[in-house]
């Protein structure tokens, strides 16, 4: 499995919605795991962005499907990053 950092940023609509309803925010951690992929880990942040999210999926193209979903809905803005875990990254740079 392929593991992303979604950067996420709330539009005036998203803050508005998590306002009125914060458990908006788990419902939308579940449709993400109903179209393929696992919320690793999920944080609120102070600074550039509002939230950085740690996710697992098959793919780019089961991301990429996921992004695209999401943000349709004019709630947020999400910047996308693949990761490789660490011990995949060594061993591939070793001898």
């Amino acid at each position: 499995m392929a593991v992303y950092i979604l950067l996420t940023n709330l539009t005036d609509h998203g803050r508005k919605t998590i306002r009125s309803r914060p458990e908006r925010i788990r419902e939308v951690n579940k449709e993400i795991e109903g179209m393929g992929a696992k919320v690793l880990a999920q944080y609120a942040t102070l600074g550039p962005y509002d939230f950085v999210n740690v996710v697992e999926a098959a793919n780019n193209e089961v991301m990429v499907r996921i992004v695209v979903e999401i943000g349709s809905r004019g709630s947020l803005q999400i910047l996308t990053i693949p990761a490789i875990k660490m011990d995949d990254f060594i061993s591939r740079i070793g001898p």
